[in-house]
């Protein structure tokens, strides 16, 4: 039954209450029988009918002890009693129902924000049709104050964007020609065209939405084992009641055990709590993919990252270009034509370059094959090229001379990555790429550190030299560079085969195994890849580290959330049932504490919806420190 359904019963049943109460004072005592009836039997027949549909489907309910403690009262005639417990739980259920409303609240702003119509240009004339029927390669046309209805790329003006419901980031994003713009975003200000690559279904706002709701249906071990405990706890509180009547005669008493003992507050104590926790971190833009997600994450110990694109930007630089035997710019035309096949940052940098420099890529690729962790192979116009690190280098019996290393050695320990590019069996040159640190990425480390994680560990296929420079600066306990993605994983399976509980924090395809492997994997939502987003329990929508250490402190509250709840209502059946068999506590007087027991435990799992971290750490900017002179 709807909320809506049941705030009418409600309503009804309460005027009917209301009315016996006025004839019991006017002394017409039948007709004061006659409406208690029937505010029981209207208020009792959805709750029979939800115990009916329980049973079934095997299941005992709480609806079906509130039945029967009900059918009871009214045969011993205590029509107060039964009138005051079937209003008493409709109300509660009614009150619950609206309050669990607002911890889906995220989740519904999410939805509220989705666009329904888009601007296209199709054959010269511009239109405005709905969101389902924009197909790829639409021209899409996007104006101050509109939603963007597509993931795509601008080709034409520029703009400020509210990305909050992608990121969680309430600071406007400007956008440029060329830069990615995301489903569900608003224009503040300006006018953009975009070229439409995912529609529908298939764009990101739609896949965070649709995640979101997975997570909140899923369940934790701790849910899974109270509803196991429920199927046990119903029939076996049926069995004590007889004994009470047995061993009493008090058939009052009875009932009233009946029904103080359904474990109302003690069944919803966790889900409530990972549904706020879940809708928290949605609204900050972190995407947890569940209740077992959540209670994992709270117990990490180890956490382990990638370098480029985690705790760098993710947005590199060519330094440098040292060409041998070729010129600069002939060098850097055919290194970017052979790495357009590349998923790779560092290979898409050199593409950007290029472009940057006005060079024309019309030569296709042919014979590519990416060697993941290591480089590319490509011929263009005939030729036979291999670019990337040593390790392909040497796999491929290329001679790199002495004073090619020293020089690559120089730029890496000035923090740059060095690409080395042979043609035909020969080194024609080394190019220079530096990324930056995230300039949260220090203050995020602390952060987690603080909040229990023990050890920090970096797994790179980048070189040594910056590799450590990075984990110098950022104060981390080992760094692992020039690694495979084979070897990221057999590394995370040692820490894990060593007892640790490990989070993988990675964002490019080299990573998707590692983060399969992990307690816990993460991904960097918006540059990271399509796989390690779907591999990942946990996103970060907006590519910050400060993101993580929000998600792993919310993951505590959440799981110390859940244990107050669960306290709080074991406790109260506890309390009731003493004050039941002494004699102290009766079935209406009961019910109604019982059923403020499960607002309060609803009203406590509530508080995480606002939760933040208590104590902001004054951030420093390690944007710079990467970047060579």
């Amino acid at each position: 039954m709807n909320a809506k359904r049941t705030s009418q019963i409600t309503a009804v049943t309460g005027l009917l209450l209301a009315a016996a109460i006025g004839l019991h004072l006017a002394g017409f005592h039948e007709w004061r029988q006659i409406l208690l009836i029937s505010a029981t039997v209207l208020a009792g027949i959805p709750i029979a009918f939800k115990a009916f549909k329980a049973l079934k489907m095997k299941a005992f309910s709480i609806e079906l002890l509130v039945t029967i403690a009900v059918i009871g009262a009214l045969f011993i005639g205590e029509y107060v009693e039964s009138a005051a417990v079937t209003f008493l739980f409709l109300f509660g259920a009614y009150l619950e129902a609206r309050t669990l409303e607002k911890t889906r609240s995220s989740l519904k702003a999410l939805v509220d924000m989705a666009p329904l119509e888009a601007t296209v240009i199709r054959e010269g004339e511009t239109m405005t049709i709905p969101v389902d029927d924009v197909v790829e390669g639409d021209r899409v046309i996007i104006r101050s104050g509109e939603k963007v209805a597509i993931d795509g790329r601008i080709v034409s003006g520029n703009a400020t964007l509210n990305e909050a419901a992608i990121t969680g980031e309430s600071v406007p994003a400007s956008k440029v020609l060329d830069d990615r713009v995301f489903s569900g975003t608003i224009v503040d200000n300006g006018f953009i065209e975009v070229i439409a690559e995912r529609v529908g279904d298939d764009t990101t706002f739609a896949r965070i939405i649709e995640l979101v709701e997975e997570a909140q249906e899923s369940q934790s071990k701790t849910e899974k084992f109270l509803d196991r405990f429920a199927n046990f706890y119903t029939p076996a509180i049926v069995v004590l009641s007889v004994l009470v009547y047995v061993f009493t005669r008090n058939i009052e008493m009875t009932l009233t055990f009946l029904v103080i003992a359904c474990p109302g507050a003690l069944v919803i104590s966790a889900p409530v709590s990972i549904v706020a926790g879940i809708g928290n971190g949605a609204r900050h833009g972190v995407l947890i993919k569940g209740g077992d997600i959540m209670e994992k994450l709270a117990k990490i110990d180890t956490v382990v990252f990638d370098k480029t694109g985690t705790l760098t930007r993710g947005k590199p630089e060519v330094t440098d270009i040292h060409a041998i035997g070729i010129g600069k710019t002939d060098l850097l035309q055919i290194v970017a034509e052979a790495e357009m096949i590349s998923e790779h940052h560092l290979g898409q940098t050199i593409v950007k370059e290029a472009r940057n420099q006005g060079l024309q890529l019309v030569n296709e690729p042919e014979n590519a094959v990416v060697i993941k962790g290591n480089g590319i192979r490509a011929t263009i116009e005939g030729k036979m090229l291999a670019i990337g690190n040593r390790k392909l280098m040497v796999a491929e019996g290329i001679q790199v001379d002495q004073a090619i290393e020293d020089y690559a050695i120089a730029r890496e320990k000035a923090g740059n990555t060095a690409i080395f590019a042979s043609i035909d069996g020969k080194i024609s040159g080394v190019l220079s790429i530096a990324d930056r640190i995230r300039p949260e990425a220090m203050d995020a480390l602390r952060e987690l550190r603080a909040g229990g994680v023990k050890q920090m560990i970096m797994l790179t296929g980048d070189n040594r030299h910056t590799a450590e420079l990075v984990g110098e600066r950022l104060g981390l306990d080992q760094v692992h560079a020039e690694l495979l993605p084979e070897d990221k994983v057999a590394m995370v399976q040692q820490l894990i085969d060593a007892g640790h509980r490990v989070a993988m924090a990675g964002d490019g395809i080299n990573d998707a195994p590692a983060i399969a492997t992990a307690d816990i994997g993460l991904a960097m939502g918006e540059g990271g890849t399509d796989i390690s987003m779907e591999t990942a329990d946990v996103v970060l929508m907006a590519d910050r580290l400060d993101q993580f250490s929000h998600a792993y402190s919310l993951a505590k509250a959440t799981v110390r959330n859940m244990k107050q709840n669960t306290f709080f209502a074991v406790g109260t059946v506890a309390l009731l049932l003493a004050g039941v068999l002494l004699g102290k506590v009766f079935l209406a007087s009961g019910m109604l504490i019982h059923e403020v027991s499960v607002l309060l435990v609803i009203l406590n799992a509530i508080r995480l919806i606002r939760y933040t971290k208590r104590k902001p750490v004054k951030r420093q900017n390690l944007e710079r420190e990467l970047l060579p002179e």
